[in-house]
């Protein structure tokens, strides 16, 4: 029990700094879904998990963009809570990561994206009322203030999103049981689903790039992973 309580804390800790980093703090791409969902699988100690995971959501998000007022879905908070959420449902089942975990947990969480941005769209009229007062407050000549200020603007931000990667962690603990009683048969297609998925993700990265052959390259990789499938289920029959 107590490695799961050292999961939640840990992915909570690590959701919350990328969500500052995401809008106030550095904005090194540590927040980009497959940095973010890597770390937090390696924190977790399920870093397959995170890797594939954050490649898929990388994949979908791709090309999103903040524009004017309009806000993009969270993709930081969909694939770190979704990375939480799939290595909290490998250690409840107490088994390796696999494929169909991970398609469990990104149709599950991959919602988290939408929640994420009504949350910014929130914090979004808080944080404009704390910059104009740490302005009026740098123009009055008090700086230390105006930084205090500042500091306040990026805590909503780590407290929210990080305890909502906590909660992902306590979720799929809840899951893994409930995952472990499904048909086998279910979870074979569960796991195939993932890599229909990645196809899928890999269609509308390019689709999005707007290449002069961005539908071609489309149509190649998603033939790409098709036959890669279809020959891996013709050696398992045969």
């Amino acid at each position: 029990m107590s490695g799961v309580w050292t999961q939640v804390a840990l992915a909570g800790l690590w959701g919350g700094m990328v969500a500052v980093e995401r809008k106030a703090f550095l904005q090194a791409m540590l927040s980009r879904p497959l940095v973010s969902a890597t770390v937090m699988g390696l924190l977790l100690g399920d870093v397959s998990a995170g890797l594939y995971i954050g490649m898929l959501l990388e994949l979908f998000y791709l090309g999103t963009a903040n524009l004017g007022a309009s806000l993009p879905e969270n993709d930081t908070l969909s694939a770190t809570g979704t990375a939480a959420a799939a290595a909290g449902m490998a250690a409840a089942t107490g088994a390796d990561s696999t494929q169909a975990l991970w398609s469990i947990a990104v149709l599950l969480f991959i919602p988290l994206g939408r929640v994420g941005r009504y949350g910014d769209r929130l914090l979004e009229g808080y944080m404009a009322r704390l910059a104009r007062v740490a302005l009026a407050s740098a123009e009055a000549g008090n700086l230390s203030r105006a930084v205090r200020q500042n500091l306040w603007g990026m805590w909503p931000h780590f407290i929210i999103y990080g305890a909502s990667c906590a909660v992902c962690v306590l979720l799929g603990a809840a899951l893994g049981p409930l995952v472990e009683r499904l048909p086998l048969a279910l979870l074979r297609g569960l796991a195939w689903a993932f890599p229909a998925m990645a196809s899928v993700a890999a269609v509308l990265a390019a689709q999005g790039s707007h290449a002069r052959r961005a539908p071609l390259y489309a149509a190649l990789g998603a033939a790409g992973v098709c036959l890669a499938i279809i020959l891996v289920l013709s050696r398992e029959h045969s």
